[in-house]
């Protein structure tokens, strides 16, 4: 078993420039002359509550969307990635709809929220573009795959046109584009971390403000340990939306617009009004928040093991009270949790399959991953691929080479 099976070091950013620009020159017989990066995420804890106005805990990884791109006359976007064959078409205007090409809804979208900036499309400076992607974010691993697009795409757009977008504004129209076109309710969390991220750092977000708090993870004695259960999930199917609907079905009981602005005691005040299905996705989304908070003052602290606790609760709540774990994803943790070392375990992302998230000794990492696969090998007959990741820096321009 290898940490990473990719055919390149997923962490060597100039490789996947090389990478997408020989692709580019042989999709288009030209030289890409801008380069963007943006980062997939983890998520520490704070899971299902990024649309309750809550609190999240990401940081961004050493798995990275690069963009390569260059101008053209016209408002159109053509586009083609290392992952597959064939070239997306787009054409750009004022009222862009999805069109049914798949991933290219992720770049038509971010597109539709630039043209207003005046930033690309008709009577921009940058009409169009031609662009060349590559990613080692895994996909369907629910470590941000979709958001690392969307906002690789944004930045070569800024890149390509000279012109600034404010990295809040940034993240919200990738949030849109994922929202209106790939018909996904997320929330700002995954779009926020990739243009945002700091190296070093994890980063506290407030979702009903937007306000990001960085917060030290640098302790070289720590490791984040990501393992993917092989297990993928899609956001887009019904489970995700129905969750939020019960949110906002509860919320609404209480008064409030946001289950950020609840308690326990107000929603104890008003559960026999509600379907008891209902009660538990609000209890979850009331004490992670609750959770995440007191995780970031042991963060602050060096409480690795306060911390832990906390990511052990939350993956307990998203399975008994949220119900968005798998079999796979239980195993996982239960399988980390027995690991010497270990401070806690937990799924990550919108669940329904995908990853886990492991804090653990740095020492203790890479025998906790070997053991944690081996045991999960012998009762799935599943390989699960893994990596250890050190907070990154977000979106940003990079040199062609």
């Amino acid at each position: 078993m290898t940490a990473d099976p990719a055919s390149i070091d997923p962490t060597d950013i100039p490789a996947q420039v090389a990478r997408a620009a020989a692709r580019f020159r042989l999709a288009f017989g030209d030289e890409p002359t801008h380069a963007a990066v943006a980062p997939g995420r983890v998520n520490l804890i704070g899971e299902h509550t990024d649309y309750n106005g809550g609190f999240v805990c990401p940081l961004a990884i050493e798995r990275q969307t690069v963009a390569v791109g260059r101008a053209i006359d016209g408002p159109t976007i053509e586009a083609v990635t290392t992952a597959f064959d064939g070239t997306a078409r787009i054409e750009i205007g004022k009222a862009m709809t999805p069109g049914k090409d798949g991933w290219a809804n992720y770049l038509r979208g971010v597109a539709a929220g630039c043209v207003p900036l005046g930033v690309v499309g008709p009577g921009a400076a940058v009409k169009g573009f031609r662009a060349a992607f590559d990613s080692t974010v895994p996909r369907g691993g629910g470590l941000s795959s979709s958001a690392a697009l969307e906002v690789a795409t944004a930045t070569l757009i800024e890149s390509l046109s000279g012109k600034t977008i404010d990295p809040v504004e940034k993240a919200l129209l990738c949030q849109k584009a994922e929202q209106d076109f790939a018909g996904v309710p997320c929330g700002i969390m995954d779009q926020y971390i990739s243009a945002m991220g700091k190296a070093g750092h994890a980063l506290l977000i407030d979702c009903k403000t937007n306000e990001p708090t960085a917060v030290p993870l640098d302790d070289p004695s720590i490791a984040v340990l990501v393992i993917d259960s092989a297990d993928p999930h899609e956001l887009s199917g019904g489970e995700y939306a129905e969750r939020r609907s019960q949110c906002e079905t509860a919320a609404k009981a209480m008064g409030v617009a946001l289950l950020r602005d609840a308690d326990m005691a107000m929603l104890d005040a008003v559960k026999g009004q509600l379907d008891e299905v209902v009660v538990r996705r609000a209890r979850h989304a009331i004490g992670e928040d609750e959770r995440t908070l007191a995780a970031v003052e042991a963060m602050r602290a060096g409480d690795w093991a306060t911390v832990g606790e906390r990511m052990n609760e939350s993956h307990d709540s998203l399975r008994d009270d949220y119900a968005v774990t798998t079999d796979g994803l239980d195993t996982l943790v239960e399988l980390a949790r027995a690991q010497p070392g270990v401070f806690g375990s937990r799924m990550t992302g919108g669940g329904f399959g995908g990853c886990t998230v492991t804090l653990v000794e740095a020492g203790q990492a890479a025998a906790a991953a070997e053991a944690i696969v081996a045991g999960y090998k012998a009762k799935s007959g599943v390989d699960a691929p893994w990596f250890v990741s050190q907070p990154a820096e977000g979106a940003r321009v990079v040199a062609l080479g």
